[in-house]
């Protein structure tokens, strides 16, 4: 099954009692019992739930994937993930991430004896020089966000097999659509359901997809025990939004190309980052490993004045200044002061997060909007 049919069909089927073709939403908390055990396979909403059941099962065919877990974030997610480790653990993570995945990993799991190293992985020598005895998890972004670095997932399942770690990649920036990291040799995919997979900038919800039994068995438990679960509601507004996202995607993909190379030719403006440019850190790994390149761009202004960042942002009129990314209307934000405020300026700075640099989630309007609200926005 192709993957535009597979958004539309994967894990959902016409309800039997009234023969609906969307799911229902199966608004109730608990299920009548015809006797102590003896039920129709749902007993308690936290645990299992018909609309979400259906959800996880679409969204684990998209990363072709055996097994899918919703929850209500996608901090809670990844808080999944970092449960299935030890105090003593350690994870070796990217050093450019999304600011609250370097809080959570920093200040809620790091008391409780988990280390976390974070490298550059545009190459495996950083990273192969954090692994040891005490590495259980590699944790992945790629784009990364917000300077869409590309990290060779194949190379970075290399070195996590040979450590016997787990290796997690966050898809969130490319979507199932452009890349499937399971197919790459990954372990667990991390989706933000919020940005792209919802895609209507309505919901707040993340997703775990594995081909590992054992992987799945934890995350089950994890996801029952602690109860982070997305609503009955909110998996039928997703999955409404997933049928659609091959549509979408491709044009996000068209119109960031276009913006990405009006920007790199725009006089005010110092540096493009888009995965697309052959001049792009690991260009051909993003050739190799992504089927398109997104509608994810940063850029710097020159002289990286914060005071020309914020004016701006405030001049734009098609684009929303707002946090978050991925739907259908275009966004752009001051990762040092929004989405990266979480992490001390020195790093972020270290990382390439200077004062001037913007990030666009372009949207799908015409791109003559968009590049005439940008074009009066520089000027």
């Amino acid at each position: 099954m192709k993957f535009g049919t597979k958004a539309i069909h994967a894990g959902v089927k016409p309800d039997e009692a009234t023969g609906a073709i969307m799911t229902p939403i199966y608004q109730t908390s608990t299920y009548v019992q015809d006797g102590i055990g003896n039920h129709k396979g749902y007993v308690y909403s936290r645990t299992q739930n018909p609309t979400r059941d259906a959800l996880e099962k679409n969204i684990a065919a998209l990363e072709n994937g055996k097994y899918g877990a919703c929850f209500a974030s996608g901090i809670a997610a990844i808080d999944c993930v970092i449960k299935m480790l030890n105090p003593g653990d350690e994870v070796v993570s990217t050093n450019d991430l999304y600011g609250g995945t370097f809080r959570i990993f920093k200040t809620i799991f790091e008391k409780y004896g988990i280390k976390f190293h974070f490298v550059g992985m545009s190459t495996s020598d950083a990273v192969r020089a954090k692994i040891n005895e005490r590495t259980k998890l590699v944790w992945v972004e790629t784009p990364t966000n917000p300077m869409m670095n590309i990290i060779d997932i194949s190379a970075m399942a290399a070195i996590a097999k040979e450590a016997g770690a787990i290796l997690c990649v966050d898809n969130t920036f490319a979507t199932p659509y452009l890349q499937n990291p399971l197919d790459l040799g990954a372990d667990i995919v991390m989706h933000s359901v919020t940005k792209y997979l919802g895609g209507h900038s309505d919901v707040v919800m993340g997703a775990l997809v594995t081909s590992d039994e054992a992987i799945a068995k934890e995350m089950y438990r994890i996801q029952n025990s602690s109860g982070a679960v997305t609503a009955p509601m909110d998996s039928f507004l997703v999955l409404r939004g997933i049928k659609t996202l091959h549509l979408r995607m491709q044009r996000h993909c068209e119109n960031g190309e276009k913006v990405a190379r009006f920007l790199s030719e725009h006089p005010k403006v110092d540096r493009v980052y888009w995965p697309g440019f052959s001049e792009h850190p690991n260009h051909e790994i993003a050739k190799k490993q992504m089927r398109h390149f997104g509608g994810m761009i940063s850029f710097s202004l020159k002289g990286d004045d914060l005071e020309d960042a914020m004016n701006l942002v405030k001049r734009v009129k098609v684009f929303a200044l707002a946090e978050s990314l991925g739907g259908v209307e275009s966004l752009i934000g001051h990762p040092a002061t929004m989405t990266h405020a979480a992490i001390p300026k020195e790093e972020r700075q270290r990382t390439g997060v200077v004062d001037s640099l913007i990030r666009l989630s372009v949207g799908v309007e015409d791109i003559d909007d968009i590049l005439e609200d940008l074009e009066q926005a520089l000027g």
